[in-house]
């Protein structure tokens, strides 16, 4: 097998007495969509702040393409390809959809530092924005506010601003929560388009949108993973059925 594209050997992650991260092992595959399952309280957000670089662990080592990671700051794993959502949207809500691209895309390229020159008279940048907001679904409403869309539309708008840094790996952190059921249909619309673009860490507890989204999946519970493979292996797991999948899954 090829070397991953992030791999995570022993991290830990305390908070006092309580062990969030238990001596983790992890490898995710490029051009892969990966997913994390587990119960509430097994540690995936926890994981996923360590990833991006939010948390530090205490022990551990976290490499990205080869290098060694571990205690560069957020803003550095972005500039390496480490790009990801949040489970609460985290947009520019007054401002537009074409603008929050056009925002993102300007420091990523460095191009807002140019204070003298007006935003708008930089038409490549824009005419990205625009591409970008076909590619998550909002061709149309590149003009809306963005308070003014629907709860799925921010979503797909978050995942955009995101896939502006040109990310090597995407980590989503819970996108389907607070969900309808056809919104969530658009973002698995929209993920599938992405799929084999960019490398995908999935954390979610929509286990339809999971078996249909990730080629591998493993299964996080109080800190450790307890099983990884396909969507098959999983659901015919007999340790996942006991710790957490239970009824969901047919046997």
């Amino acid at each position: 097998m090829t070397q991953p594209l992030l791999d995570l050997r022993g991290l830990v992650k305390r908070y006092g007495g309580l062990v969030a991260t238990d001596h983790l092992d992890l490898a995710v595959q490029a051009g892969h969509t990966h997913a994390i399952i587990g119960p509430n309280g097994a540690g995936k957000t926890t994981l996923i702040q360590q990833i991006a670089g939010g948390l530090r662990p205490n022990e551990g080592r976290i490499t990205f393409d080869g290098d060694d990671i571990t205690r560069l700051p957020m803003h550095q794993r972005v500039r390496r390809g480490l790009a990801r959502s949040y489970q609460i949207t985290n947009i520019f809500k007054s401002c537009s959809v074409v603008d929050n691209l056009a925002l993102a895309i300007q420091a990523r390229s460095g191009t807002s530092m140019r204070f003298w020159r007006p935003a708008i008279a930089d038409s490549a940048i824009f005419d990205e924005a625009r591409e970008l907001a076909d590619t998550v679904g909002l061709g149309t409403r590149v003009d809306s506010i963005a308070s003014n869309l629907a709860h799925g539309e921010q979503r797909q708008l978050e995942v955009g601003l995101a896939m502006a840094t040109r990310p090597r790996m995407l980590l989503l952190d819970e996108p389907m929560a607070g969900m309808g059921h056809g919104e969530s249909l658009q973002l698995v619309e929209l993920i599938t388009r992405l799929r084999g673009t960019v490398t995908i860490l999935l954390i979610e507890h929509d286990m339809e949108a999971v078996f249909q989204l990730a080629e591998q999946i493993s299964v996080l519970v109080s800190g450790r993973i307890i099983a990884s493979g396909s969507a098959d292996e999983i659901r015919h797991n007999a340790d996942v059925k006991k710790a957490y999948l239970g009824d969901e899954v047919a046997p």
